[in-house]
């Protein structure tokens, strides 16, 4: 599938100056990426980004960006049938043990099948929300492959040049 529209990112102040590196997801790993593989973890919802980046504990200071996003290849995890080929279900897709899973086995499943999307050419995927309070109707999209045809960072203002 294609995505259009904007996308939302709940970022540490201190990555701000950043917000195309991908360079957190790269060096500790997400539920969509393993270690050493950069991701940009956005939501479709501003809501859902600021929860996704504040999952434990009281809220932190973050930094929200946003972008008019123009991804060509995103697979759907919404759709069942998609996932089937690549033994995936969405109970996988939610398995909480992904932390673990990367311990003791090195990659955790959802980071083997993110892996297997990317060797296909995706650029991301679209996949719900699991943090708490989350609308099944605003998903994440995580990307792995972009550039500046494919995000464009909403800053009129320049505000991020100032930090």
């Amino acid at each position: 599938m294609e995505y259009r529209g904007k996308l939302f990112r709940a970022l540490n102040p201190v990555y701000a100056r950043e917000p195309f590196s991908g360079r957190g997801a790269k060096l500790y790993g997400g539920r969509f990426n393993p270690k050493g593989v950069k991701a940009l973890y956005t939501a479709t919802s501003v809501l859902t980004a600021i929860r996704e980046a504040n999952q434990a504990g009281d809220l932190q200071p973050t930094t929200i960006v946003s972008y008019n996003a123009n991804i060509a290849r995103v697979f759907d995890t919404r759709d069942p049938a998609a996932l089937a080929p690549f033994d995936m279900t969405q109970a996988g897709l939610a398995d909480d043990r992904w932390r673990d899973q990367m311990r003791t086995d090195g990659k955790s499943r959802t980071q083997i099948f993110a892996e297997a999307l990317i060797a296909d050419g995706y650029q991301g995927l679209l996949v719900r929300s699991f943090v708490r309070g989350a609308n099944e109707g605003e998903p994440n999209l995580v990307l792995w492959k972009w550039g500046a045809s494919d995000l464009e960072l909403i800053d009129d203002e320049g505000r991020l040049e100032s930090i």
